[in-house]
C-alpha cells in the first residue's frame, strides 16, 4: 500500500480527505486507484497532476515506480508563462 498525500485543491473532490492508502507500484496505477476512490478526482488526474516521490517531482512519467515506504504527494498542475 501507498500512502498518498493531496495537495491544494485537489482536497474539495475527496469530500475533504488529504491522505489515503491505495494499492500501486506506479504512477499511473496510483492515479488510477485514486480516480476508482474517488471518482470526482477522475477529470483532474485525467487533465495532469504533478506527484512528488520522496521530493522530486515528476509529471507524465507514468511507470515511474513508487515504493511502498515512499513519500508521496498529488498536487494540482500549475501553468503559466
Amino acid at each position: 500500500m501507498v500512502k498518498v498525500v493531496l495537495w491544494g485543491s485537489l482536497k474539495a473532490l475527496t469530500g475533504g480527505e488529504t491522505t489515503c492508502e491505495v494499492e500501486a507500484s506506479t504512477i499511473r496505477e496510483m492515479l488510477d486507484a485514486l480516480a476508482a476512490r474517488h471518482p470526482k478526482l477522475g477529470p483532474v488526474l485525467a487533465r495532469g497532476v504533478a506527484v512528488s516521490i520522496d521530493g522530486r517531482i515528476y509529471r507524465d512519467d507514468w511507470f515511474q515506480p513508487i515504493g511502498p515506504d515512499s513519500e508521496v504527494y498529488v498536487l494540482p498542475r500549475m501553468a503559466g508563462g
